[in-house]
């Protein structure tokens, strides 16, 4: 006899696990079928549906690069882990989320599909599905994608039994996973501040810091620079800790360490503010971008503080740290240092590298929008 939703969710709620659960519209049966069964309490700390374009970047803290994606599923699994981490203090918990585009009332151009994602402090894991499209209706559809939900979280409660699919000819559900190495997982529940990936010796003097995503020629040319001028190799620094982001998951680790070769030296930190890195590297040189140098004077990255912004300025400054500063194309005109509004006590830490030494218009943000990456 097959397993019914019921009984899948009363084992379920028999475990100790702690979720939060977070759906874009479809999946959304989930929440209604572990609330169905008395006991949902034990297992479910909070259900969102940040349905509306605006409610999901609220939910992420950015507007993502698509709203259906693995990349975004993983992400708002992400916010659900770390939301339930405020909730649930002696076990930790695990965030769920699906992202799903299904039958509505108005013409689609791209595939259906249903994305599912599950964030726990040892591992990423994503599930994919294209559907045959205008083969289910709109509730046979939301049914399927509510079972995908559940068997994830019967996954991140370490239940084996999982709820049957009713899938078409052709259709077929993609997994991709990834256990974090220790470290990693120290690093996102906030045990350690860096781990250090590559060779390792003395105590970098030169940091490029960066998301990376992806690497391209203006990255690879700023590194070069920043060697030939300062006569150091050059270290960098991925955070998995944004300002305005979800963390990354492993998944996004993984695929961004990937692009870099073994003898780069690369510190994973979650350091997401400048004075933050100041403290992991005391006496380091910053290899930054105009713009980004242009946020570490804006006071609304300090809660709207300008007295904030500039005592963050002076622990920078205290602790020896300086900036090699690269202008920018912004696509208004290529920003410099001497463009910028900066205070004294920034400026004088700063040293720029000549536009006829660099000039790359190149950005992370155009390769991914043109698809080139």
């Amino acid at each position: 006899m097959l397993l019914s939703s019921e009984q899948l969710v009363e084992q379920i709620h028999d475990t100790p696990g702690r979720i939060v659960l977070a759906v874009t519209g479809g999946g959304s049966r989930a929440i209604a079928d572990l609330l169905a069964v008395p006991g949902g309490s034990r297992t479910l700390l909070e259900a969102a549906v940040p349905y509306s374009a605006a409610a999901l970047v609220a939910w992420l803290g950015s507007r993502p690069d698509e709203f259906c994606s693995a990349a975004t599923a993983r992400a708002m699994a992400m916010v659900a882990f770390q939301r339930g981490r405020c909730y649930e203090e002696e076990i930790l918990p695990a965030g769920v989320a699906c992202s799903a585009s299904l039958t509505t009332d108005r013409p689609k151009r791209g595939p259906y599909r249903i994305h599912v994602a599950l964030q726990t402090a040892s591992q990423t894991a994503a599930w994919w599905l294209q559907l045959n499209k205008g083969r289910r209706s709109r509730p046979e559809e939301e049914r399927l994608a509510g079972r995908l939900v559940l068997n994830a979280v019967a996954e991140a409660c370490d239940v084996s039994p999982r709820l049957g699919l009713e899938l078409l000819e052709g259709e077929q559900v993609q997994e991709s996973r990834i256990e974090a190495p220790p470290a990693w997982q120290d690093l996102l529940v906030a045990k350690v501040e860096s781990v250090c990936v590559g060779p390792t010796g003395r105590p970098p003097r030169i940091i490029m810091s960066g998301a990376f995503n992806p690497l391209h020629v203006g990255h690879r040319r700023m590194i070069q620079i920043a060697h030939e001028l300062l006569h150091e190799p050059v270290a960098l620094d991925i955070s998995i800790i944004n300002v305005d982001k979800p963390p990354l998951d492993y998944m996004e680790l993984q695929r961004r360490l990937g692009q870099f070769p073994p003898e780069q030296t690369i510190y994973l930190t979650r350091a997401a503010t400048f004075e933050e890195k100041s403290r992991l590297f005391p006496g380091a040189t910053f290899a930054v971008g105009a713009d980004t140098l242009r946020r570490i004077a804006a006071p609304q990255y300090y809660g709207g503080s300008a007295a904030a912004c500039q005592h963050a300025i002076e622990r920078i400054a205290g602790r020896g740290c300086r900036f090699l500063v690269f202008g920018r194309d912004l696509g208004v005109g290529f920003l410099r240092l001497r463009d910028l509004d900066l205070p004294d006590s920034l400026r004088t830490l700063c040293r720029e590298v000549p536009p006829e030494v660099f000039h790359e218009e190149i950005s992370s943000t155009a390769i991914r929008k043109s698809g080139g990456w």
